[in-house]
């Protein structure tokens, strides 16, 4: 029998399940990077229970969510980061959304200082947190997109308590840049982007915000950017 040859991915069905307005704004909350219940994910996306409820059946069929059960309640997540890619880039090349009430220009506001994108830091702290950790030689360059810590980024980010051998055996990237949706710059991702995002909330630097995805950086966060990286925030 002739072995079978692919010449194309088939992204038509996903771009299908992405089209729909209530899907996409569930997908959206989901890169808070935390599983939500459908009630939630039904009030974001502003549909019925049951409508949800058949959105997220077709979101677990094409694989970009998967649900954990816990008793009777079901809670659902993005499927991984190569879903939260697909979103943030095509979040990169769509028109904005306008915001039309004071609330809505505040979330804009917030996302735009600082985010999650899925499990890293991004907004404007991610990328002056990139550029700090770049031009401080703690990460450097090793191939296109590619990064790897230097002798100072090891000693920096282990005195934070973060695990970088542990990091590493991750398998995930380890360390790459990807462009920021609403900064048109670059910030950290990967496994180390997560990881040191992780670190930064549990020291307190960041907090999660009453918009979703939103991070609020504390007096403690802003200090220990400076005194850690050279990273001051605006």
């Amino acid at each position: 029998m002739a072995s079978e040859h692919v010449l194309d991915a088939d992204f038509a069905p996903v771009a299908a399940l992405l089209a729909d307005r209530a899907r996409a704004a569930m997908l959206t909350a989901l890169l808070d990077g935390r599983p939500l219940a459908a009630g939630e994910l039904a009030r974001t996306a502003g549909v019925s229970a049951q409508t949800a409820s058949a959105h997220l059946a077709r979101l677990l069929d094409g694989g970009m969510v998967t649900v954990l059960r816990q008793g009777r309640h079901r809670y659902y997540r993005l499927r991984g980061a190569e879903v939260a890619q697909v979103i943030e880039a095509l979040s990169r090349i769509s028109p904005p959304v306008r915001a039309r009430s004071l609330r809505q220009s505040r979330d804009a506001r917030r996302l735009h200082q600082a985010r999650t994108c899925y499990d890293h830091l991004a907004g404007e702290a991610g990328v002056t947190l990139f550029e700090a950790l770049l031009s401080g030689g703690m990460i450097e360059q090793d191939g296109p997109e590619s990064y790897a810590v230097t002798e100072k980024g090891e000693d920096r980010l282990g005195g934070l308590g973060l695990d970088l051998a542990a990091v590493r055996r991750s398998r995930r990237r380890f360390a790459w840049h990807c462009l920021d949706w609403t900064e048109r710059r670059p910030h950290l991702n990967g496994a180390l982007g997560a990881a040191l995002t992780e670190r930064m909330i549990e020291l307190g630097w960041f907090e999660r915000g009453r918009t979703p995805r939103a991070l609020e950086v504390t007096e403690a966060g802003r200090r220990g950017l400076a005194d850690a990286f050279g990273c001051v925030l605006p």
